[in-house]
This record gives C-alpha cells, sequence and structure tokens, in this order.
C-alpha cells in the first residue's frame, strides 16, 4: 500500500508515534489510509452541511475496512465575493485548492481519497487535483438549496439579484427587496438553479467520477447522506480493482461531459472547468470542438435562470441519469467509458441496475424526450471573430430570441464597477453592445464574475433589448446576452482593448459569430497605439496569479 510509507518498517517507528498520538488501534494501522478532504465551513451555505457529509464518508470507509482521516481546503462563496474585489479572488482559488488538496494527500501517502465539495471553483478545483494524483478517488458533494417561497412566488439567489434591478428602476420597493432577500436561500445547499456549483455537480456524475444522483439529490435530503457513505464504500472497492481517474477521465467522459452540459443549458464557466480538469488529466480538447456537440446535441431540459423550473425539480424527475438516458437513446454517449460504479455509463443506465434513474418519476415538462427539444442544438455556445479570435462563450439557452442576432453601438467600460454605475444611472439605449473589458484572468485579476450587472438589466426588464461583451465571466445565474470568456483578453492586446464608443458590433449566436465592424488595418492601428498594461495589484497572491495564468480559451489554467 502507498500508505506503507509512513507506517511500515524500522525507520518509521517515529512516524507510527504520531499516528498512534491520534488514538489509532493496531487494527486500523494495517488498512489502507484514505483521505476525506473536505471544503466545510459555515460561511459558505453549500458548504455548512458538509461536516454531516464527513460524518457519512468515514462510516463508509470503516464499513468496508478502510482507516478514515479528514483533512480541509479553503472554500469562496461567489454571491457574497459578487460585486466588490472579493470576487477577483474566485477563480484565482481554484488553482490554490487543486494545489492544497495535492499537497496534503502526498505528504501524508494516503491510499485513496474521498473529495467532499460544494460550490463553483472548488468542486473543479478538487477534480483538477483528483486528476493529478490519480489515486482511487470519489467526488460527493454537498448538494443543491432548495427552492425559497413567498406566496406563491418560487425563489432563488437570482431573485435577490433581480430584485435590486427592480427596484433600481422604481418597479419595486425597498421593503420588498428586503422580503425576497429574506426568503430566496431556505437553508444550506448550491444555490437552487442550474447555476455553476449545480452544473459543476451534475457534470461530475456525466464524467463518471461521482455516483449516480450527486448532482440533483438536495442538500437536506437523507439520501444525501445515504450517497456519501456510499462514496465511503465505493472509494475502497476502487482501490482494491486499482480504478483510477485515468482509467475515468478519458476523452470519452469529456465527450459525455459536454453533451450532457449541451443538453441540460449549464453555466458558461462549466467551458472553463472543464477544459481545466481535462488538462489535468492530458485530454487535449481545442475550444472549436465545442460548437460540434452544440449542433449534435438537443437541448432538454430548461432551469432557472432560463426557466422557473430549478435543479429539485429535475431531480424529482430522473435527475442527471435521466438525461443521459435521452442522449443514450439518441446514440450520443460514449456507453463503454468507465465510472466510479465500476461499470460503464449503459451499465449504470441499464433499467436493471441499481443505479439506474427512475425513469418512472419522468415529467416531460423538465427533462424533454429527443424527438421533442426545447431545441435542435445545445444550451451552450462558442463564438468567434475579429473581436474573439481566441472564441467567446453565451449560455444560449437564456438568450431572448430577439437578441440571437443584432447589431449595435458598443458602450465601453474598463471595469464591472464603471458599467454598474453606468446601467444604475441608465447611462445607455435600448440596442446598445455594452462591453466591460480588463476584466479577464490577467486584467481582473481574477476574471470576475458579473451578475450585478446582467441581473440588474434583468430586474429592468432590459435583458432582451441591451447586449453585455466581456473578457470577464458571467455567473451561471446570468441571462439575456451576456457573451463572456473573450478572448484573447483586453490585457493581453486582444482585439476587445481596442474597441471605441459607437463602434458598431455584430452578435450572430446561431452562425457563432462575434464581429466588430473595424477594418483590420484600424485594429492594428489601435492595439498599436495602446500603452502598456499595467496590472492592477501591485502584490500578493494575485499579482502571482496575474503573471501565470492563461487565456480563458485554455481553461484559465496556470502556465506549465
Amino acid at each position: 500500500m502507498r500508505s506503507d510509507a509512513i507506517k511500515k518498517g524500522l525507520e518509521r517507528a517515529p512516524h507510527r508515534s504520531l499516528l498512534w498520538s491520534l488514538g489509532r488501534t493496531n487494527e486500523e494501522m494495517e488498512r489502507p489510509f484514505v483521505g476525506i478532504i473536505s471544503s466545510y465551513n459555515d460561511i459558505v451555505p453549500g458548504h455548512m452541511n458538509l461536516n454531516q457529509l464527513n460524518a457519512a464518508v468515514r462510516e463508509g470507509v470503516y464499513m468496508a475496512g478502510g482507516t478514515p482521516f479528514e483533512a480541509n481546503t479553503i472554500a469562496i462563496c461567489d454571491g457574497i465575493a459578487m460585486g466588490h474585489q472579493g470576487m477577483k479572488y474566485s477563480l484565482a482559488s481554484r488553482e490554490l485548492i487543486a494545489d492544497s488538496v495535492e499537497t496534503v494527500v502526498q505528504a501524508h501517502a494516503f491510499d485513496a481519497i474521498v473529495l467532499v465539495s460544494a460550490c463553483d471553483k472548488i468542486t473543479p478545483g478538487m477534480v483538477m487535483a483528483m486528476a493529478r494524483l490519480d489515486l482511487p478517488a470519489v467526488i460527493v458533494t454537498g448538494g443543491p438549496m432548495l427552492v425559497g417561497r413567498r406566496g406563491r412566488d418560487i425563489l432563488d439567489l437570482n431573485s435577490a439579484f433581480l430584485a435590486v434591478g427592480a427596484a433600481a428602476s422604481g418597479k419595486m420597493t425597498a421593503h420588498e427587496v428586503e422580503l425576497i432577500e429574506k426568503a430566496c436561500c431556505p437553508g444550506c445547499g448550491s444555490c437552487a438553479g442550474m447555476f455553476t456549483a449545480n452544473t459543476m455537480a451534475c457534470l461530475c456524475e456525466a464524467l463518471g467520477i461521482a455516483l449516480p444522483g450527486n448532482g440533483t439529490t438536495p442538500a437536506v435530503s437523507s439520501r444525501r447522506l445515504a450517497l456519501a457513505r456510499q462514496a465511503g464504500m465505493q472509494v475502497m472497492a476502487m482501490l482494491e480493482r486499482n480504478i483510477r481517474p485515468s482509467d475515468i477521465l478519458t476523452a470519452d467522459a469529456f465527450h459525455n461531459a459536454f453533451s450532457t452540459d449541451m443538453a441540460m443549458g449549464g453555466s458558461t464557466n462549466s467551458v472553463l472547468h472543464l477544459l481545466a480538469i481535462a488538462h489535468e488529466a492530458g485530454v487535449e480538447i481545442a475550444l472549436p470542438e465545442l460548437n460540434r456537440f452544440a449542433e449534435n446535441t438537443p437541448h432538454l431540459c430548461k432551469l432557472s435562470p432560463a426557466s422557473e423550473q430549478h435543479i429539485e425539480d429535475l431531480h424529482y424527475s430522473g435527475g442527471i441519469g435521466a438525461i443521459m438516458h435521452e442522449l443514450d437513446e439518441l446514440g450520443l454517449l460514449k456507453r463503454d467509458s468507465l465510472t466510479v460504479t465500476g461499470q460503464t455509463v449503459a451499465e449504470n443506465l441499464a433499467p436493471e441496475s441499481r443505479w439506474a434513474p427512475d425513469y418512472a418519476t419522468v415529467t416531460r415538462d423538465v427533462v424533454r424526450s429527443g424527438a421533442d427539444p426545447y431545441s435542435r442544438t445545445g444550451g451552450l455556445a462558442i463564438l468567434f471573430g475579429n473581436l474573439a479570435p481566441g472564441g467567446a462563450v453565451v449560455k444560449a439557452a437564456a438568450v431572448a430570441p430577439s437578441m440571437m442576432q443584432h447589431t449595435g453601438p458598443a458602450r465601453v467600460f474598463d471595469s464591472e464597477e464603471a458599467a454598474t454605475r453606468a446601467i444604475m444611472g441608465m447611462a445607455f439605449s435600448e440596442g446598445d453592445v455594452i462591453v466591460i473589458r480588463y476584466e479577464g484572468p490577467k486584467g481582473g485579476p481574477g476574471m470576475r464574475e458579473m451578475l450585478t450587472p446582467t441581473s440588474l438589466l434583468s430586474g429592468m426588464g432590459l435583458d432582451g433589448k441591451v447586449a453585455l461583451i466581456t473578457d470577464g465571466r458571467f455567473s451561471g445565474a446570468s441571462r439575456g446576452a451576456a457573451i463572456g470568456h473573450v478572448s484573447p483578453e483586453a490585457a493581453a492586446r486582444g482585439p476587445i482593448a481596442a474597441v471605441q464608443d459607437g463602434d458598431r458590433i455584430t452578435i450572430d449566436i446561431p452562425n457563432r459569430r462575434l464581429e466588430l465592424d473595424v477594418s483590420e488595418a484600424e485594429l492594428a492601428r489601435r492595439l498599436a497605439a495602446l500603452p502598456a498594461f499595467e496590472p492592477r495589484v501591485r502584490g500578493g497572491y494575485l499579482r502571482r496569479y496575474a503573471r501565470l495564468v492563461t487565456s480563458a480559451s485554455t481553461g484559465a489554467v496556470f502556465e506549465d
């Protein structure tokens, strides 16, 4: 066993003395050592139940003959960090999380690991570490939050952001905003829509690195505890069979994940994270390939922010398994891809499988059939053109039909704060294309999510009348013609740095185009005239992050 490096042999007597100090028994010392790496804390709502899941995982590991040890990593709540300097640290924390998991696991020579996670950057950071370590591993996430309710209104976090926009335009009072903010997030879990946190939990299931049911089982459900206990047991089975992430995180697994992502209309941030995970797994994925998945995959499930349905509705309609079942019926899955159950995707989906979704509960208003999709193409689109030579990402499923093809004048801002002030002051016109730049991985630094500007526009009823383009990111809760991840970013002298107020910009989502109506010669002249970019931070982690991070088109990973 790998853990023999810290517990076997005469020369390991000092190491064993420290293990004995933990109260371990002779029997426990003979068993495999399993690391339970958790992001439990009591500031992030998606994480405050993870201590209960940690305990359930411990029980599962013990039940299956292992010796568990718990350790923690950091977590940031994107909702709390949103709209101020804290958001600069959100995406940047993903690399810290991956590094910290790698560090504690390698230092203590664990034989296998269970990762207990939740929320936007934490789950992908842990999966990146999983791929890097290549030890038998299972991830179990904390589960989605239930919806909030106020009378007959169904609410989620995005309701509070939209309320701010409504109040700013005089459509709602401050008291009504307060009533919504106190009702929309009723308890623990990842915010209730198909936002980034739940998207990544669902995609862990599609990748095969989480047990079936992981993506949608509510945080407050007793089944979530059972799932965690099963994860502890299952990692021991994987250890016995020597099933490793490299056996699971193959090109076929990413095919299944991108296909599922397109079918369920996941967050645009999933593109960043899947590319980063693929990088760690040694699987090459070029950004233009994603449009092939979009073109071949029907959009089968539409959840908040694109509709009034939520994750719990999907859960009680068969969950991610139901979506994958429909994709399998259409021949769009790699059926032989191995999963942490020890079985293939096809075996998990078979009606007689213990892991099969309950197809009897599927209602076609939640998961549509391949014959009757919301659209024939997937929920995400990658746009290219002279404004985004390296690509840009849009959640096409959440764009109003009126904005799928649009040309309008640019209204340019060099920070999220400047754009937010202009939106609050209604300093723009319908039809404008608001451009927010110098918010990319290097420029921000940290590529902040911008739910505040998009939710303000939505709350004002303008998300179908104004477009927003940025080299930064959008929250999974964003909706409307919100186009992010523009690459190269402004800080890297991408064309977005040369846009001027009044320039005409054409958005053509059906044809995957994003064009600036400026000649190549004029673009080159403007870019050459730009001063050298000066980083916005002078020290600390963000300074190092800005120096090392690569483009959004490559997943915003660190340079090798």
